[in-house]
């Protein structure tokens, strides 16, 4: 069975490749453009052996980049995304860009400038709206209901600003979010309770993020399915949920310090990452 999951997931990947390479064939010579927007996912962050997080060419941009290349040797990619940005930052600036700039503008001027010659947008955001309330424990209630309220105004107007910018037929493509949070399993009873506890925020927020992408025909690389987020199953030779043991081996969730415990994923869950948004463009 693994096998031929394996196998299926394979030809899903050059499936979809197969699919691009039509248009790549046969469009005339010039640069194309992949334009990669969002949080420190997107700039690809890990931890140095020092636990300073970095950013790297490992993330899921740049490794779905590197799948899409193959069928694309033009393609360029075009990595705007910034480390701790949340809805508001992306609109206004202040992390990465400084006011009046922000990411959304950067992004803007991108897409006007090159047209038709961008033939893909990303985007993943939200997650450091959401990450601050579970800073506290019990989780913080009023800091989720306030999270939610921004992205359900912000979401919105990002989605339709880049389509407003973007040319006609450009695709634009977002994620989800798989839950670190369950790591806290491994430290027993107490821990277990708050992994159980992590997850209905974090389906709740993700139904949200969905809702939005969907109602503006935005399609989801289903990242938290990917890392198996809810599935509490036991892994009987380790005894441990299968969603605990896919954060352990695809984050640094587990790592111990200096490089962890950090959120970021690791190179293979950026290809996990990237494959879920290869798989949402078929």
């Amino acid at each position: 069975m693994g096998k031929q999951r394996a196998m299926a997931r394979w030809g899903l990947v050059l499936g979809v490749l197969s699919v691009l390479a039509a248009p790549a064939r046969a469009a005339s010579g010039g640069a194309q453009y992949y334009v990669s927007l969002g949080t420190s996912l997107a700039v690809g962050i890990q931890p140095d052996a020092h636990g300073r997080n970095q950013r790297t060419d490992e993330g899921y941009a740049d490794q779905l980049y590197r799948l899409l290349q193959l069928t694309r040797p033009r393609l360029q990619l075009v990595k705007l995304g910034c480390p701790s940005e949340t809805s508001k930052t992306l609109i206004s600036g202040g992390l990465c860009y400084a006011p009046p700039s922000s990411q959304l503008k950067e992004a803007v001027a991108f897409l006007q400038a090159h047209g038709r010659a961008v033939k893909l947008v990303t985007i993943d955001i939200g997650a450091n709206d959401l990450l601050p309330c579970a800073a506290v424990v019990p989780i913080d209630t009023d800091c989720i209901n306030a999270a939610f309220g921004n992205l359900a105004q912000d979401l919105p107007y990002i989605l339709v600003t880049l389509r407003e910018a973007a040319a006609p037929g450009v695709p634009i493509v977002a994620l989800n979010y798989y839950n670190p949070l369950v790591a806290v399993w491994l430290q027993g009873e107490k821990g277990q309770a708050a992994a159980r506890l992590s997850a209905e925020p974090v389906d709740t927020f993700n139904a949200l993020l969905e809702g939005i992408y969907t109602a503006n025909r935005v399609p989801v690389g289903d990242v938290a399915r990917a890392f198996h987020a809810d599935d509490f199953r036991l892994v009987p030779a380790l005894d441990l949920p299968v969603n605990v043991v896919l954060v352990c081996q695809l984050t640094w969730m587990c790592v111990p310090p200096p490089q962890g415990p950090n959120i970021h994923a690791n190179p293979s869950g950026y290809f996990v990452i990237a494959l879920a948004l290869l798989a949402a463009m078929h």
